[in-house]
C-alpha cells in the first residue's frame, strides 16, 4: 500500500505558495489532498506546454459556459495575476459565446459531421495554400 504524505507537510508547501490553505483545500480527505495539489500547483503554477496567461484566459471562456462562479472568479483572478488584459479577459468570454452559439446551431440542425469535416479540411488546404 502506497504511504500518505502528511496533511501538514502537504499544507505547508500550499501555504508557501499560496499564502495560505485556501477552504476548499481544507474540505478534500487526507488520502488525497497531496494528489490534488500536486495537479494543481504544476497545472495553475507550473510551467506546461501551454503558456499560463493563455491556460486562466481558456479556463475563463469554459467556465464562462459552465457557469461556476467560483471558477469563473478564480481563473479571471488567475489571468490577471499572469498578464492578461481586460480586453483579453472580455474576448475569451465572447469566444466561448460565438462558439457556444455555432455549436448549438450545428448540433440543432444536425449538419452532418462527415461532411463538416470534409469541407473543414478543405478550408484549411484552401488557407495553407493562400497563406
Amino acid at each position: 500500500m502506497e504511504s500518505i504524505t502528511p496533511r501538514s507537510k502537504t499544507e505547508q508547501d500550499i501555504r508557501e505558495t499560496m499564502g495560505l490553505v485556501p477552504t476548499f483545500f481544507n474540505q478534500i480527505p487526507d488520502e488525497y489532498l497531496h494528489h490534488e495539489w500536486v495537479v494543481f500547483k504544476q497545472l495553475i503554477f507550473g510551467e506546461t506546454q501551454i503558456p499560463n496567461k493563455y491556460k486562466e484566459l481558456m479556463g475563463v471562456a469554459l467556465h464562462s459556459e459552465t457557469k461556476c462562479h467560483y471558477c469563473t472568479l478564480f481563473h479571471t483572478e488567475a489571468a490577471r495575476l499572469f498578464g492578461a488584459t481586460e480586453k483579453e479577459i472580455q474576448e475569451a468570454a465572447y469566444y466561448a459565446k460565438t462558439s457556444l452559439g455555432w455549436s448549438a446551431y450545428l448540433n440543432g440542425m444536425q449538419i452532418d459531421y462527415d461532411q463538416f469535416a470534409e469541407e473543414l479540411k478543405k478550408v484549411g488546404d484552401y488557407l495553407s495554400q493562400t497563406a
